[in-house]
């Protein structure tokens, strides 16, 4: 670790996978790591809110496998080199994300403070933020595990309420307790009571403090933790966490393991534009509108309609006449509900996972570490891909046992390899790749290298094949 000792270590996150956000949001590409309200990812500005600021070292991100290069390649776009990628071999809640999180930092920094940060929220007010924080800071140095508590701007049935306790001092509270969601009159009531807050998900403590309570409430997460940390193995610029000990770890929350049960739990009341962006109807509501009410993204013709969200990325959206609705097209997806049911969307992702269809979890860009691949068209015994690798990628050295592929370059220099012969290819340029092969595609430019593949060949699922050499160090098994 490169930070001084007692530095706060901004701990994000990433482990969501944001289904009321579908079409949008999928698995293996979920809402973090989308410019959803900023051109930058939310991922991004996550990372940014801190960076920079005196006393905070670099962040340190918990996420799982099949996000690790894009999240690497996003913190790179910023110029930020994270302390460190911790991968999660399965899921297991925040309170293991944090203690895995705390257990690293604090064995070289353990005077360390951590700011456990959720990838995917939006705050409006950073320098608000960085006060907050830098308040939060200072009681957590004298022992106290901070939360921050989001000013309710209405009795919203979707978030955990903090309830404030008696003053603690210098706008600091105890909390008195934490409540689930509630029902509608229960969340009324406690807007109006003016003693409850959203609970965002936010903490500032000492590691030490934090793994401490965590020891003395729940052990058996310690345990799990501190076991596959011990045995994680290096992975490029990742740290794979042990399966069988990460696995062994409860499943629960950091509220249930520690912040629902410790005596030093603090709450700092804060106005900061915070929205956790659960859902469509939370982009329409911080969007910016037209005079109708409307929130517009991409190529959209409305007429007499009024506030709608309506976003496209790849077709053209018409709407005539339609007020309050959600529409979302993704290019092989369209989404249409009332603004008022948007909650609802997370069953239509059930019931696609229930049908084995690929557009529950599979976005039609399919992101890789060299770039990305889109399918155009597919039919019999045949596919045609678009693909963009960018400066200095390079797929892994590879052969098919079942089809062939020509490579037409559309824009960019690629450099081929096809058995022991190795080329550079421009614009308008192909070469053909038979049947068992063994070939590789490079960009040795400064600029992306877009081609057109197309395929030919009795099977063409992404599972056939064989690698030979790979950059990115890819199990034999991994298509993504």
């Amino acid at each position: 670790m490169n930070a001084p000792p007692n530095s706060l270590y901004p701990v994000i996150l990433s482990g969501g996978s944001g289904t009321r956000l579908w079409p949008l949001s999928r698995a293996l590409y979920p809402k973090q790591l989308q410019p959803l309200v900023t051109e930058k990812t939310m991922l991004q500005e996550t990372a940014l809110r801190l960076n920079g600021q005196a006393g905070v070292a670099a962040p340190l991100v918990v996420c799982n496998n099949d996000h690790r290069f894009a999240i690497a390649e996003q913190l790179q776009q910023l110029g930020i080199r994270p302390e460190a990628m911790l991968l999660e071999p399965v899921a297991r809640n925040t309170a293991a994300a944090v203690a895995v999180a705390a257990l690293y930092i604090a064995a070289t920094d353990p005077e360390a403070i951590l700011a456990v940060l959720p990838a995917d929220h939006a705050i409006a007010d950073t320098d608000g933020f960085r006060a907050a924080i830098a308040h939060a800071t200072e009681q957590a140095r004298a022992g106290r595990l901070v939360t921050l508590g989001i000013k309710a701007t209405g009795p919203n049935v979707g978030y955990g309420y903090i309830e404030r306790g008696a003053s603690l001092g210098d706008g600091v509270y105890a909390v008195e307790r934490f409540k689930e969601k509630p029902d509608a009159a229960t969340a009324a009531a406690y807007v109006a009571s003016d003693r409850y807050y959203w609970n965002g998900g936010i903490f500032v403590f000492s590691a030490a403090r934090f793994l401490a309570e965590l020891r003395r409430l729940q052990p058996a997460i310690v345990d799990a933790c501190a076991a596959s940390l011990d045995k994680a193995k290096r992975d490029l610029d990742f740290l794979r966490l042990d399966e069988a000990g990460f696995a062994a770890s409860p499943n629960i929350s950091i509220d249930y393991a520690v912040m629902e049960h410790t005596a030093d739990a603090a709450v700092i009341p804060v106005d900061i534009g915070w929205n956790d962006v659960g859902a469509w109807d939370a982009l329409w509501e911080i969007g910016s509108k037209d005079a109708r009410g409307n929130v517009v993204i991409g190529d959209v013709i409305a007429q007499d309609v009024t506030n709608c969200y309506i976003r496209t990325e790849k077709t053209l959206v018409a709407a005539v006449g339609v007020s309050d609705l959600l529409i979302v097209e993704t290019g092989d997806a369209v989404l249409v509900t009332p603004r008022s049911r948007a909650g609802e969307v997370k069953e239509i992702v059930a019931e696609l996972k229930r049908r084995g269809r690929p557009e529950e979890s599979a976005h039609p860009r399919h992101h890789r570490p060299w770039g990305y691949y889109e399918t155009v068209d597919v039919g019999d015994r045949f596919q045609v891909k678009h693909l963009m690798v960018k400066p200095g990628g390079q797929l892994s050295l590879q052969m098919h046992h079942h089809r062939a592929e020509h490579w037409i370059v559309v824009r960019g220099t690629g450099k081929i390899t096809r058995g022991e012969q190795t080329t550079i290819m421009g614009p308008n340029e192909s070469t053909y790749i038979p049947i068992g092969m063994t070939h590789r595609l490079e960009n040795p430019g400064r600029l992306p290298l877009h081609l057109i593949e197309v395929q030919s060949g009795a099977y063409l699922g992404e599972d056939d094949i064989v690698r030979y050499d790979d950059v990115y160090q890819r199990a034999a098994d991994e298509t993504k």
